[in-house]
């Protein structure tokens, strides 16, 4: 898979069939590309890709709450849910009016955010509701990693791309072909071995 290393490939599961790729354009840049591969026969091919952002202060590889950076590595994809019905979703969805409202005192290019998400697996439990408060590596570690609606720029560590690849995502990606995100920017996507 392009700009993925062994560092970072070693740990994409030997069963999943679609990764979603995020490239951070810098360590410190909250912009990036999303870009969705699906494994066919032995090959990976490229579907679709939307601009991204990120952390506004871009990637970390060792995330704490509230650093508004968005952890590197390799996550699965196992839940979704937002304040708007369902629109389709192969992952359980969880539709929850009071759960995914953005907070009150955030600005207006905030309040659609949580209309959709997909929980990346960084510090949550799976097959619970993305908004599950539980912190297998402890609170300081930080969670509610999600993907989620773009507000136009970067996220307290989440990953936000357009609607329509919210939507085209939740459509697409199938909990039997074992779906994960590999992001990280992009000198540490394509890592042979750990730099730190």
């Amino acid at each position: 898979m392009p700009g993925v290393g062994d560092r970072l490939w070693r740990h994409v599961p030997a069963g999943s069939r679609q990764i979603v790729a995020v490239y951070g354009d810098g360590e410190s840049s909250p912009d990036g590309t999303l870009v969705l591969y699906e494994k066919h026969g032995a090959r990976w091919e490229r579907i679709r890709s939307w601009p991204s952002h990120n952390g506004k202060r871009g990637w970390t590889t060792d995330h704490h709450d509230g650093d508004e950076r968005t952890p590197v590595g390799v996550f699965s994809l196992s839940d979704a849910g937002g304040l708007l019905e369902d629109p389709g979703a192969q992952l359980p969805y969880t539709q929850d009016e009071d759960a995914f409202v953005s907070p009150y005192e955030w600005d207006e290019a905030h309040w659609h955010d949580f209309d959709y998400v997909i929980a990346i697996d960084y510090n949550r439990l799976r097959g619970t509701r993305p908004d599950d408060p539980t912190r297998p590596l402890g609170k300081d570690k930080g969670g509610s990693i999600w993907l989620h609606l773009d507000h136009g720029d970067g996220t307290l560590g989440c990953v936000s791309v357009p609607e329509r690849a919210m939507r085209f995502l939740l459509r697409r990606l199938d909990p039997q072909q074992k779906p994960v995100v590999v992001m990280g920017d992009r000198a540490n996507l394509k890592a042979a071995r750990d730099r730190y």
